[in-house]
């Protein structure tokens, strides 16, 4: 679950983690009333969206006085702001982030990450902040020193002495880059985090080391041991159908095919869409209904598929094990009487009572394709989709 900056650096101020002063706005009037409480100028509006780039989409601008302040906050708010990670259909902009202005001598990168390979936290940092971390990556990776953690053993006092020599940091500002980031992997381990990213990490005039940016997700699976910030998640910044996906148990995904895929179990479901993939078409989503699937949960997939206009066809891709195949067709026949099947529908199936579930689907009277095996099943979409849609 990812959250907002002005999320993020409110917990970051309840972790002793320095951060600029600064307010959140929803209206033009609350942002010039936020440069007031400020008290001083320039000041910095910044647009609250969960994606990065915002700067170079226009999304982040400073005010040097309070007309300022409303010009900037009328044109930020209310636009559709296209970054590299929005998407072409970029998102609208409903909250700024008012922030004093800061006197910045040298801008850092740093981030916190869950390392699968080594089983660690990986601390990640650069000179090179205010970039795009992954052109510094592809142009200049020796520009970015990267430090493994055992989180059994925790954060030692000479990890932060590494970064902070790989930064070139001296003085009061080694010192107080070191706090920061032991408050800050603090804060990712006591709260679950898989990714955390300042970006950049400034160090003032006055040698203090403070985060001007703030990108936090938050581990979903652990959400039931952080209700506090499971109140921070903002559904407006979400896929709508993920988000009602979500409501129902269901793990789903929204792409941007024509074949929806209903499958139990997520990697049998990523291999449907490869298959789907080398079949010529393309999938509309990632749907895995789980091995506890019953017919509410077929029916609410099926709703949540032909949601998607794009959709043309739908895979249902099923391996009876703790799912019967016999309780699956149950469940797919009810399902798809009650909601209008306006599309196609193949229907793939293997393992426990697989001939009593293909009986129950031949017997249904409904106009569902049946497939011998995966590959026939991605060939069957595959060509309806490319036919236009008929069956």
């Amino acid at each position: 679950m990812k959250i907002h900056e002005y999320q993020a650096k409110d917990l970051f101020r309840n972790q002793g983690v320095a951060v600029p002063s600064g307010q959140v706005a929803f209206s033009v009037e609350e942002a010039v009333a936020a440069a007031d409480d400020l008290g001083a100028f320039p000041v910095v509006i910044k647009a609250q969206i969960h994606a990065g780039g915002r700067g170079k989409g226009g999304g982040v601008k400073l005010a040097h006085n309070r007309d300022d302040v409303a010009t900037v906050a009328n044109e930020i708010l209310g636009m559709t702001l296209v970054t590299k990670q929005t998407g072409p259909q970029g998102k609208e902009v409903g909250k700024v982030l008012v922030e004093q202005g800061l006197d910045i001598a040298q801008e850092l990168y740093l981030a916190l990450l869950i390392d699968r390979a080594t089983a660690s936290i990986l601390v990640m940092a650069s000179t090179e902040g205010g970039m795009d971390i992954e052109e510094v990556a592809e142009k200049s990776p020796e520009k970015i020193f990267k430090l493994a953690i055992n989180p059994l053993s925790g954060m030692q006092g000479y990890h932060g002495r590494q970064v902070a020599f790989a930064l070139g940091l001296t003085g009061p500002a080694f010192k107080s880059f070191i706090a920061l980031l032991n408050r800050l992997y603090t804060f990712f381990v006591t709260n679950d985090c898989s990714m955390l990213e300042i970006n950049p990490l400034v160090v003032t005039a006055d040698e203090q080391v403070l985060a001007l940016d703030a990108k936090v997700d938050v581990d979903s699976n652990a959400l039931y041991r952080h209700k506090d910030l499971l109140a921070l998640r903002d559904e407006m910044e979400e896929d709508a159908l993920e988000v009602e996906a979500s409501r129902f148990n269901l793990n789903f995904i929204n792409l941007d095919g024509n074949v929806g895929n209903m499958v139990n179990g997520a990697g049998l479901a990523m291999a449907t869409m490869d298959i789907i993939k080398q079949a010529g078409a393309a999938p509309a989503n990632f749907l895995d209904v789980g091995g506890g699937a019953d017919a509410e949960m077929v029916e609410n997939g099926f709703r949540l598929i032909l949601a998607d206009p794009n959709v043309k066809a739908i895979l249902i891709n099923i391996f009876g094990g703790i799912l019967r195949c016999d309780v699956l067709a149950e469940g797919v026949v009810q399902a798809a009487k009650k909601v209008d099947l306006t599309v196609p529908v193949v229907i793939r199936m293997e393992g426990t009572n697989v001939e009593q579930g293909r009986k129950i689907l031949a017997d249904s009277d409904l106009a569902l394709i049946t497939a011998v095996n995966l590959a026939d099943a991605a060939a069957k979409v595959a060509d309806i989709v490319g036919s236009g849609g008929a069956a």
